[in-house]
């Protein structure tokens, strides 16, 4: 996102930020982040950093139930096969499904234009998702 203008809008799905975006920002690019919660409250670093210095439109999003692995595919095989996921209570399909319906409303909203009220706050439907800060 910072060396290449053609691209639009950003996201991280639970990964720590190896480069840290620069006190000037993105160029008030936009950025979804999802993640898992950490054990006693605690945050990554990188994200705490970054998230002051992210200067377009933003969301931190936090899925209960899940881990590091909930958003990709890992778990999916994981409970195929019956094999346990340490640290993971929420169903790897549904992680799923959440990691796909909201990288997806993120990036019709900034990509396509079209409007996405699911990324305007909490809702029923989805109560294993909060919004943060």
């Amino acid at each position: 996102m910072l060396a290449d203008d053609r691209i639009r809008a950003g996201a991280d799905l639970d990964g720590t930020m190896d480069v840290p975006v620069p006190a000037t920002g993105l160029g008030g690019k936009p950025f979804l982040m999802i993640g898992h919660p950490l054990p006693d409250g605690a945050e990554d670093t990188s994200w705490t950093e970054s998230w002051p210095r992210l200067d377009g439109w933003k969301r931190w999003l936090t899925v209960t139930g899940t881990n590091h692995a909930s958003f990709a595919d890992f778990p999916v095989l994981l409970d195929a096969l019956g094999l346990p996921d340490a640290d993971r209570t929420l169903p790897a399909a549904r992680a799923l499904q959440l990691t796909r319906t909201y990288a997806t409303a993120f990036f019709d909203l900034h990509l396509k234009g079209l409007a996405q009220p699911l990324l305007d706050g909490p809702t029923p439907q989805n109560p294993e998702v909060s919004f943060h800060p």
